[in-house]
């Protein structure tokens, strides 16, 4: 398969460095001017659901490093232990699970993950640098192990809150979905950047997420 022989894409410095800049400036900016919202979000999960405020979300990301992630929490306790009880509902091929009524959400989770509120905490993953704003998504540790090694390609660059799926529409196939993360990969620019940003906006006031 062509993806599996094609080398990694190398950077300039320059444009690596501008990349971090640019995440460090947003994302202090906008959690900074989300503050009251994130409280009110945190508010909304404690009052409405029992369990803690945050999932903590234990991931893979660059070159096969592990770290810490959160979430807003979206789902009832012990979610994770439901979700083989789940698996031959899956929506999506391959070894990443999607389910668009997903019946362990919450009330507050369903409209929190439709406008993609819960994943605001992330942002103190992008100002740590485990994450940037754009990219390849990061990916669980149980799912990693099924990738195949072109498939790993995603994530031979930075994970990200934003990827190109959430411009183009999340495709069923997973195939697919992994070749638009390499398709950003091997054309990414600081206005690729810009530009899924931008379109991240309509992307979340739309809450064309599920």
């Amino acid at each position: 398969m062509e993806h599996s022989i094609r080398h990694h894409k190398q950077f300039a410095k320059w444009e690596l460095l501008l990349k971090r800049v640019t995440d460090m400036i947003i994302s202090v900016a906008s959690l900074l001017l989300l503050s009251p919202l994130l409280v009110v979000i945190a508010l909304s999960i404690k009052l409405t659901s029992l369990g803690p405020i945050l999932y903590e979300w234990n991931v893979v990301g660059k070159h096969d490093k592990r770290f810490r992630s959160y979430k807003f929490r979206t789902m009832i306790v012990g979610a994770d232990e439901l979700k083989r009880y789940l698996r031959h509902q899956n929506e999506m091929t391959g070894p990443v699970f999607k389910m668009k009524k997903d019946p362990r959400a919450t009330p507050v989770g369903r409209i929190l993950r439709k406008f993609s509120l819960d994943e605001l905490p992330q942002l103190w993953s992008v100002l740590k640098g485990d994450m940037s704003l754009v990219g390849p998504r990061p990916v669980g540790p149980q799912e990693w192990e099924h990738f195949e090694e072109w498939q790993r390609r995603k994530l031979s660059v930075t994970p990200g809150m934003i990827c190109l799926w959430h411009i183009r529409g999340k495709p069923e196939d997973f195939n697919e979905w992994i070749k638009l993360d390499l398709e950003y990969i091997d054309n990414w620019s600081i206005w690729l950047d810009l530009r899924l940003l931008c379109g991240a906006v309509w992307y979340v006031i739309s809450g064309s997420n599920y």
